[in-house]
C-alpha cells in the first residue's frame, strides 16, 4: 500500500541536481511541500518553478550544509515556512577519489564536512521536528533518509576517505535508528552503486579517469531510480520501516 504525502513537508539536501532533484520532484508529486537545499541558487529556483507550475509547493534554501549554522538554518526556515517537517532526505555529498598517499588533505576536509558533518548537522536539527510530526500526524510516522553508497559497504584502493565518509553514514543511520524508531521516526539508508550524476565531475579529470575505469561499460542507474526507492521508503504505512536498501546497476558486479 502506498500512502500519499499530502499535508506533509520534506526537506531535501543536494536538491540542485541528480538524486536530490529527482527525489524532490517525486516527493512533490506525492503531495509533499518540498524545501530545496543546495549551494546553486539558480538550479534550485528553476526546480522550484517547475514544481510550482505542476501544482506543488517549493521553498528555495541556498546553503552549505557542511557548516552547522547553515544546516540549522535550512531546517528552521523549512519549519518557519511550512509549519512542520515530516521527511528529511540527506542527499548532499562529494566524491573526491584518489589515493591516501600524497593526497590533498583539503579534499578530505571537504568530503568530511559535507558527507559526514552535513548529515549530522541536518539530522540533529531536524530530529525534534520529526519527532513532533510523528507524534501529531494522522500518518503516525516521520522519515529521515540518508544517501550513502556501495562505497559505504566495500572499501577499495583510491577511495579510502570517501569510503570512510560513506561507512560513517551507515553507522550514523543505524545508531540513530535505534534511538528514535520506537517513537515512529523511521531512519533509513540507501546505498546506490553507479548513478549517472555529477559526482564524477567534482574530481580532476585525470583522477576520475583512473578511478572510474573499473566501471567503464556499465549502464549506470538514473537518479530517478534512486528517487523511486526514496519515495517507496517514505510512503509505507507507519508500521513498515525500510531500514536499508543496497541497489546496483544490473551490470555492476562489485
Amino acid at each position: 500500500m502506498t500512502e500519499r504525502l499530502d499535508g506533509t513537508v520534506a526537506l531535501v539536501t543536494g536538491a540542485s541536481s541528480g538524486i536530490g532533484e529527482a527525489a524532490a520532484r517525486q516527493l512533490a508529486a506525492q503531495g509533499a511541500s518540498v524545501a530545496l537545499a543546495a549551494r546553486r541558487k539558480d538550479r534550485l529556483e528553476k526546480l522550484a518553478a517547475e514544481i510550482t507550475a505542476a501544482g506543488g509547493n517549493a521553498l528555495v534554501l541556498t546553503a552549505d550544509i557542511g557548516k552547522q549554522a547553515e544546516a540549522l538554518s535550512v531546517v528552521e526556515k523549512t519549519v518557519g515556512k511550512f509549519g512542520r517537517l515530516d521527511t528529511l532526505v540527506n542527499n548532499a555529498g562529494l566524491m573526491l577519489l584518489g589515493n591516501i598517499e600524497n593526497a590533498s588533505t583539503e579534499e578530505w576536509e571537504r568530503m568530511i564536512d559535507i558527507n559526514l558533518k552535513g548529515v549530522l548537522y541536518t539530522s540533529h536539527a531536524a530530529i525534534p521536528h520529526l519527532l513532533k510530526a510523528a507524534a501529531n500526524s494522522p500518518r503516525k510516522v516521520a522519515d529521515l533518509v540518508n544517501i550513502s553508497s556501495v562505497a559505504g559497504r566495500r572499501a577499495r584502493v583510491g577511495a579510502g576517505v570517501y569510503n570512510a565518509t560513506k561507512f560513517g553514514v551507515v553507522a550514523i543511520t543505524e545508531s540513530l535508528r535505534q534511538e528514535v524508531t520506537s517513537r515512529h521516526v523511521r531512519i533509513s539508508v540507501v546505498e546506490p552503486g553507479v548513478v549517472a550524476t555529477e559526482l564524477t565531475t567534482h574530481m580532476k579529470p585525470e583522477v576520475a579517469e583512473i578511478n572510474m575505469k573499473p566501471f567503464a561499460g556499465i549502464t549506470a542507474l538514473e537518479p530517478e531510480d534512486i528517487a523511486d526507492i526514496i519515495t517507496f521508503i517514505v510512503t509505507r504505512p507507519w508500521r513498515s520501516a525500510i531500514n536499508e536498501v543496497l541497489v546496483r546497476p544490473t551490470e555492476q558486479a562489485f
